[in-house]
Order: C-alpha cells, then structure tokens, then sequence
C-alpha cells in the first residue's frame, strides 16, 4: 500500500510540474509551485522524514507562497512569450537530470540495513541518546542536541522569512495608502 501511496504522490508531482511549466498565468504557476511543495512534503512523511516534511510544508508551501504572492502584486500578471529557443533550456535540463541520475547509481537500496548510514552513524545515536540526553524520543533528541546548531539555523531561516513576508505585506499596504490618498487629493483639485 505504501508503493502505491508513494508512486500516486509521485505522479501527482510530475503532473503538478508540467502543469507549472504549461501555464502561462504567474498567478496559476505561484499557486501551482505551494501546491508541488504540499505534495512534496507529503512525500517526505511517507518516507518518515517528518522533520524535513515540516520545514517543506512551512518555507516552501507556506512562506514562499506567500513571498511569491507578495511579488505578483507588484508586477505583471501574465508571463510574456519568450524571445529564445526552448531547445536550450531543454538540453541544459535532460543533461543535469542525467547526471544527478548518474549519481545515485551506486548509492545503497532504500532501507538497506547494510547501508553505511545504517551502520556506523544510527548504532552510535541509538546508543549514546539515552545515557548522554536523557530523551526517550532518539529523533527529538537528534534535533535539539546533536544537529542543534542546523535546527537553530532552519528555525532563524523560517523566521527571517516571515519577518520579510510581514515586512512586504506592511509595505504594500502603505503603498495602496498612499495610491489611495493621491487619487482622493487629485479628484478633489
């Protein structure tokens, strides 16, 4: 049931995609973009990868929809017709998807208990967790202790960013104030 979970999300992000591509409403392609993030992170869950599902769901859906979003008030609506060939971008994709497929030819089966991560790095953390952390929870206590500096950085990153956002939001309101107040005062001249 998992595979087929997995290979429908898979799916439904390829076909998110190619919709983004096609479309030539920025508004669409915004909406498109949260939505292959939400996709994205619901994969991330079925892998049990919840705490980058998390960080997926909150800086990709969320605030970098809302970044988006935030830039589209301030620019055109639809995308214009591109002056240069496709081909290029085309060849410049297929060749890096090869490569990052070339890649992981020789990475290890997912799940294999003989992979290296599987070996050397879990038993540590498995062993050490309890006696050095105290925590019941080996994950929580991964993420606050062992790897506490890049979850502070994730947590700094995920607050700049809506700091940024509310700054945008305030600045757009303070412009359509302003638009505002111009119009009343050139109506009334």
């Amino acid at each position: 049931m998992e595979t087929f979970i997995n290979i429908v999300l898979f799916t439904m992000l390829v076909v998110t995609a190619v919709s983004a591509v096609r479309v030539r409403s920025l508004f669409a392609i915004v909406m498109l973009s949260g939505v292959f993030s939400l996709l994205s992170a619901l994969l991330l869950v079925t892998l049990d990868a919840v705490d980058v599902a998390f960080t997926e769901a909150a800086v990709g859906a969320g605030i970098s929809t809302v970044l988006m979003l935030g830039t589209l008030a301030l620019t055109a609506r639809e995308e214009e017709p591109g002056k240069h060939s496709p081909l290029v971008p085309l060849f410049v994709v297929l060749v890096t998807g090869a490569a990052l497929m070339y890649g992981t030819l020789d990475m290890p089966n997912f799940g294999d208990p003989a992979a290296p991560a599987q070996l050397h790095v879990a038993p540590e953390y498995l062993a050490r967790t309890p006696h050095e952390i105290g925590v019941p929870n080996v994950v929580t206590a991964i993420l606050a202790s062992y790897r506490g500096y890049d979850t502070l950085g994730e947590t700094a990153v995920v607050f700049t960013a809506g700091i940024g956002v509310l700054l945008l939001i305030s600045g757009l309101r303070r412009r359509r104030e302003d638009d505002d107040e111009d119009r009343d005062e050139g109506g009334q001249a």
